[in-house]
């Protein structure tokens, strides 16, 4: 596997509801994206729904936007929906402006979720 992209993902705020068949709590980032073919920001806020059963199983589902540069130094933009089980199940699915990061859009991606204080960093396959 090719470490693509490392993100840093800093919390910025959170919302919780305990419904009654589930439990939603939605986590608001922003971070950082650096690596050999892209280096950029969060922009705008990012979002991680995390919906809990009440046998305490999860789904993950978070998306975000990047803006930076690409390894030519071209301007862009990747959209990331990263969805899972758990940190160990993420499976990432991104869209690109970025002729040079094109086949990311139908490459087989996978993500590996490394806790750590503040938020996660998230690591991205090919």
């Amino acid at each position: 596997m090719e470490l693509l992209m490392e993100i840093d993902i800093r919390i910025t705020g959170s919302q919780f509801v305990a419904g009654h068949t589930k439990d939603v709590c939605m986590i608001e980032f922003g971070g950082t994206a650096t690596g050999p073919y892209f280096n950029g920001e969060v922009i705008g806020t990012g979002v991680d729904t995390q919906k809990i059963e009440k046998t305490k199983e999860m789904l993950l589902s978070a998306r975000y936007m990047l803006e930076g540069k690409d390894s030519d130094g071209n301007d862009c933009r990747i959209f990331v929906e990263n969805n899972g089980s758990n940190f160990d199940n993420c499976k990432p699915t991104v869209y690109t402006n970025s002729p040079l990061l094109a086949d990311w859009e139908t490459s087989d991606l996978s993500a590996k979720v490394i806790p750590q204080e503040g938020g996660v960093k998230i690591q991205v396959y090919k």
